[in-house]
């Protein structure tokens, strides 16, 4: 059986009779069991999974009616919560922690008949770009099992790359979802802030993350947005869109479009690969008949700091939650005062999320307060302003999603400004809340490459059709695992 095939492929193959829910996911679940040990994509695998899919072939043997996901196996972030299901968030604190109900995410992928093959490594609290920082182990890239496969929906990236489901959710914050889509060799998508969801997704930074599909394809994420985006009364900063429907269209092409190379983010630091993809990735476009010019985006300089001072601020703020009473793990309260109680019950946070809760204590704190957090906040003003400007222009801004290629596990990770500059590309769109995707151009020395495409708010139909137009002109070897 081909695990290789699409989401669409896969609806087609079932619907047509060529092969069955069970069949799949249970080949599906055995792929996890032959390679997952060396690739470490999961932290959960669903034992209901294959039951689940039997079902939903007894529901169209029957005449029933059928969701549109016809029983795919999906892969989920561990940090959105699925009803009586763990929901650790690859760390220690929330080792045992059952969520008590479905995202609305989740709701809406049980509605279409979606399987849920198992949850994903990540980095804790989706603190990291390498998924090095989970408390269970590092994923290992499938394309190289020695590099890391990015971060932090790492798990998610390296799962549908690995051909172990046929798609995933994961989170993107700063480049979440994009870095792994990049260094994994798949789509990865950062939807308009508010068009999809965030109730069920433990939080990290509330004002800037966004769940986000992570697919073989680009039709695939149009197809899992058209099903998972939407107002929700559950999440106050969810915003209409206009019940859109993003596969429809989607070879509409770019001819006469204008797009923007945004030259801060293929400046000094940029791996040779990437940089000769990056342009010959302008020589696709502009054979596609778009006109791409060369632009500047100057606070882009600025957006790293800006983006860590805001994330840790409201990380520091999210994770006090985890006192250890209302969430944790099994540790005697006898012998403790309250201060001494919680600052040891918390020694079970990794050191990234450690570093994160310090820097958000001390950042907004009296007498700093406007020394950095303002000031960052100045910054992501500017930029979006800066945005803006160019959208008046520009149908679309590209750049290389990661300017490196994938590095080795453990290169990086004890230095985490070297670390921190690996979002470069990607704090952008986050910090402006545009849509942005990556999409798998090209392959060097074994390892992908992919170009991130930007486009203005709620332009998500558009930057579809133009990461399809980009996506037709490529051809990718297969993983190698």
């Amino acid at each position: 059986m081909n695990l290789k095939i699409s989401a669409l492929e896969y609806v087609q193959e079932v619907k047509n009779g060529n092969i069955s829910a069970e069949d799949f996911t249970a080949k599906t679940v055995e792929r996890i069991n032959q390679i997952d040990d060396k690739v470490h994509a999961f932290l959960d695998v669903n034992s209901d999974a294959v039951e689940r899919a039997r079902q939903i072939d007894k529901k169209i043997k029957s005449g029933e009616n059928v969701g549109g996901c016809f029983g795919m196996p999906i892969s989920i972030k561990d940090n959105i919560c699925i009803k009586d299901s763990r929901t650790s968030c690859a760390s220690k604190m929330l080792h045992d922690f059952i969520a008590p109900y479905d995202a609305t995410v989740i709701s809406k992928l049980k509605a279409q008949d979606a399987v849920f093959i198992g949850k994903a490594n990540m980095d804790e609290f989706a603190m990291g770009l390498t998924t090095e920082f989970s408390a269970y182990g590092p994923t290992h890239n499938p394309w190289n099992l020695d590099c890391v496969p990015g971060g932090s929906s790492g798990g998610s990236g390296a799962s549908v790359g690995a051909l172990e489901c046929v798609a995933s959710l994961g989170s993107d914050t700063g480049g979440s979802v994009r870095n792994p889509a990049s260094f994994c060799g798949i789509v990865g998508y950062k939807p308009t802030y508010g068009l999809i969801s965030r109730f069920g997704l433990i939080s990290y930074a509330n004002s800037i993350e966004q769940i986000g599909p992570m697919t073989r394809t680009v039709k695939d994420t149009a197809f899992l947005l058209d099903i998972i985006s939407g107002q929700d009364p559950n999440d106050d900063t969810t915003i209409s869109n206009s019940n859109q429907n993003y596969l429809s269209g989607i070879d509409a092409g770019i001819e006469g479009k204008k797009i923007g190379i945004i030259q801060e983010m293929i400046g000094d630091g940029i791996d040779p690969a990437v940089l000769s993809a990056t342009k010959n990735a302008v020589s696709k476009f502009e054979g596609l008949g778009a006109t791409c010019e060369y632009v500047s985006l100057d606070m882009v300089k600025y957006s790293v700091a800006a983006y860590y001072t805001i994330t840790a601020t409201e990380a520091g703020s999210n994770l006090a939650r985890y006192d250890n009473l209302l969430y944790g793990y099994d540790f005697p309260v006898e012998g403790y005062e309250f201060n001494s109680y919680i600052s040891k019950a918390r020694t079970k946070f990794g050191p990234e999320v450690t570093r994160r809760m310090i820097l958000g204590g001390f950042v907004p704190s009296a007498g700093h307060a406007g020394k950095y957090f303002l000031k960052a906040l100045k910054v992501k003003q500017k930029l979006t302003r800066e945005i803006t400007e160019l959208f008046k222009k520009y149908d679309y801004l590209i750049a290389p999603t990661v300017p490196i290629l994938p590095f080795k596990i453990g290169e990086k990770i004890d230095d985490p400004i070297a670390l921190f500059l690996v979002d470069i590309n990607t704090v952008t769109a986050n910090l402006t809340g545009i849509p942005a995707i990556s999409v798998p151009f090209d392959v060097s020395n074994g390892l992908p490459i992919g170009m991130q495409i930007m486009a203005n708010t709620m332009e998500d139909k558009s930057l579809l059709q133009a990461a399809f137009a980009l996506e037709s002109t490529v051809k990718l070897p297969e993983v190698p695992i």
